[in-house]
C-alpha cells in the first residue's frame, strides 16, 4: 500500500542541487520493492504463526493488528520529521526502524514469544511509514518535472513485483512440505511437537535476516549517497480546522470508506492461505500449477501460498485495467463497478465453495485493486486549502487494517462464510460510497 500524494503537496528540489539524479532515482525506487515484501509477507506469517506459536486464527491475525498499528500511528509523525529534520534523514531513520524489526524475527523464533514478533512487526511498519511519506515524494521531483507522475507509476510498479513475491518466499522458504494439524500436534509427545513448532518458528529466520541485511545494505548506500534536498514551497498555513473538515458529507463517509476497504483488503490478503486450506485443500487452479511449477511433494499449504501469489497478479491487472478505464469514464463509476464485483465475487465464494470459491476470492483481489487510491482521490475532492488535512485523516483510516482482521478472523471458528460476511459488508458500503456517498453535495 502506498501512501497517496495530495494536489497541494508542493515540494521541489532545491535550485542550487545540480547533481546527477539516477543513483538517487534507483535508491529511492527499491524503497517501493522493500515495502510492499514486507506487506505481502503478512499472510504467510499469519497462516505459519497458527502452528508455530500454537495460535487460534484469529490470534495469529494480530499480525495485521500490530503492522497497521504501526502505520497509523508512524504516518503522521514521519511527515513532521522529515519537514524538520529533512527527507533524507527521515528515510533513514525508517530503514533502520525496518532493518532493525527484520533482525528482531531472529531472536523471536528462538524464544518463541509472539509478543516479540509484535514489536518487530510494529517497528517494520513504522520504518515503511516514514519511507512511504518521502518516496512518493521524492520520486517525482528527481527529474524533468514533466514526467513525475510517469517515474511514480514506474516505481510502483516495483511495489507491484514484490507483493507477488512474498507469498512466493513463504511457499518455498517458510512453509514445511510436511504438514501438521493442531489436533495432530496435540496428540503428539511433548516433545516431539514442540520440536515441530520450533521448526516452524525457525523457518522465518533466515527469510527475514536476509532483508534485514538488503535494507541494511540499502540505508548504508543512501547514507554515503548525496540527495537531492527537498524543500517546500508553500508560504501560506491552511487555517481549516477538522471541524470545519468534517462538514464535508463526502470526506466523512470517505473516511469510513478507507477504514473498511483496509479492513477487508488486510482480512482478505491475511487469510488467503487458510481460505484456499477451508474451500478445495487437494485442488489447484491449473494456471498456478503451471507457471509456479507445483509438484505432487509440495504440501498443501505451500500451494495455496502460490495461489496467493497469483492473486496478485489479478491485483495488478485489475489496477492497470482501472487506471486505463478511469482515463475514458469518471472514477466513482469505474469504483462503484470494481466495487460491484467484489461483492459478487464474495457471493459467489460463499455459495460455490471448492476450486470455485478460491477463484472468486482472488477475483476480489482484481476488483480491490484500485479501491484505496481512488477512494483517496474522491473523499479530497473540492477541499480546496483543507485537502492536505483531509488526506492526513483519510491516511489514519488505514487503522482499518489493524482493527478489522481479527475480528473477521474470529468468526471462522463459527465457519469461513461467517468471517467472509465481514468483508462483504465492507465492499458493499463501498459500492454505496462510489454511486452515492461520495457525491458533493451544494451546501458543502
Amino acid at each position: 500500500m502506498a501512501l497517496p500524494q495530495t494536489e497541494n503537496e508542493s515540494i521541489q528540489i532545491n535550485s542550487s542541487e545540480k547533481a546527477n539524479y539516477t543513483l538517487p532515482l534507483i535508491l529511492v525506487t527499491s524503497l517501493f520493492f522493500l515495502w510492499g515484501l514486507a506487506n505481502s509477507l503478512n499472510g504467510t506469517l499469519v497462516k505459519q504463526f497458527q502452528t508455530a506459536l500454537d495460535l487460534q486464527r484469529w490470534q495469529a491475525n494480530i499480525v495485521e493488528t500490530a503492522f497497521y498499528a504501526g502505520y497509523f500511528v508512524m504516518a503522521l509523525p514521519a511527515g513532521v520529521v522529515m519537514r524538520r529534520y529533512g527527507y533524507k534523514a527521515g528515510i533513514l531513520l525508517g530503514l533502520i526502524l525496518y532493518a532493525a524489526g527484520a533482525f528482531l524475527f531472529y531472536p523471536a523464533a528462538d524464544v518463541r514469544s509472539y509478543s516479540f514478533f509484535l514489536i518487530a512487526l510494529f517497528m517494520i511498519a513504522s520504518g515503511i511509514a516514514f519511507l512511504e511519506t518521502a518516496a512518493n515524494l521524492y520520486v517525482t521531483v528527481l527529474g524533468d518535472p514533466a514526467k513525475g507522475d510517469y517515474r511514480l507509476n514506474f516505481a510502483q510498479s516495483f511495489n507491484g513485483m514484490s507483493i507477488i513475491l512474498g507469498p512466493v518466499i513463504g511457499g518455498f522458504f517458510i512453509f514445511s512440505d510436511k504438514e501438521y494439524s493442531q489436533e495432530a500436534l496435540a496428540a503428539m509427545p511433548i516433545i516431539e511437537s514442540e520440536a515441530i513448532r520450533a521448526s516452524h518458528a525457525a523457518s522465518v529466520q533466515t527469510p527475514y535476516l536476509l532483508i534485514g541485511c538488503i535494507v541494511a545494505v540499502v540505508a548504508v548506500l543512501f547514507a554515503l549517497t548525496k540527495m537531492p534536498e527537498l524543500k517546500s514551497t508553500e508560504k501560506v498555513e491552511s487555517n481549516v480546522t477538522i471541524r470545519e473538515l468534517l462538514k464535508h458529507k463526502h470526506l466523512v463517509l470517505g473516511i469510513v470508506a478507507q477504514f473498511l476497504n483496509l479492513g477487508a483488503q488486510v482480512t482478505l490478503w491475511g487469510n488467503f492461505v487458510d481460505l484456499k486450506l477451508d474451500y478445495a485443500p487437494e485442488t489447484n487452479l491449473w494456471i498456478v500449477e503451471q507457471i509456479y511449477q507445483i509438484t505432487s511433494d509440495m504440501s498443501a499449504t505451500q500451494t495455496a501460498s502460490f495461489h496467493a501469489s497469483f492473486a496478485f497478479v489479478l491485483f495488478l491487472l485489475g489496477r492497470f485495467l482501472g487506471t486505463f478505464l478511469m482515463g475514458k469514464f469518471k472514477s466513482s463509476h469505474i469504483l462503484g463497478i470494481y466495487a460491484i464485483g467484489a461483492v459478487a465475487s464474495l457471493i459467489i465464494a460463499m455459495l460455490g465453495g471448492g476450486i470455485i470459491a478460491v477463484v472468486s476470492l482472488m477475483l476480489v483481489y482484481f476488483f480491490q485493486s484500485i479501491m484505496f487510491p481512488t477512494i483517496f482521490a474522491l473523499s479530497c475532492k473540492n477541499l480546496g486549502e483543507g485537502s492536505k488535512l483531509a488526506s492526513s485523516l483519510i491516511i489514519m483510516s488505514i487503522v482499518g487494517g489493524s482493527i478489522i482482521p481479527p475480528v473477521a478472523a474470529s468468526l471462522f471458528k463459527i465457519n469461513t462464510n461467517m468471517a467472509l460476511a465481514i468483508p462483504l459488508f465492507c465492499f458493499s458500503y463501498i459500492v454505496f460510497y462510489a454511486y452515492r456517498g461520495s457525491r458533493i453535495s451544494t451546501h458543502e
